[in-house]
């Protein structure tokens, strides 16, 4: 998934992945990365932690 794919604010296209899997990715840019984002680097980074954040509220939504 390209950050140039996803519109900001907007949810990504096709199936909802697990906080768990976008949180391996999240890990795996930084790993990536050295530790130091480029400005690409930050726009996917920012995306990413959007999709962590709705894939944890889907599951309190599913846990209440």
């Amino acid at each position: 998934m390209s950050p140039e794919s996803l519109t900001p604010g907007a949810p990504p296209p096709g199936p909802t992945r697990s906080a768990a899997e976008v949180n391996e990715q999240i890990r795996a840019l930084w790993l990536r990365a050295g530790g130091r984002l480029s400005p690409q680097e930050r726009a996917e980074y920012e995306l990413l932690v959007v999709e962590w954040a709705a894939a944890i509220r889907d599951g309190v939504i599913e846990a209440a």
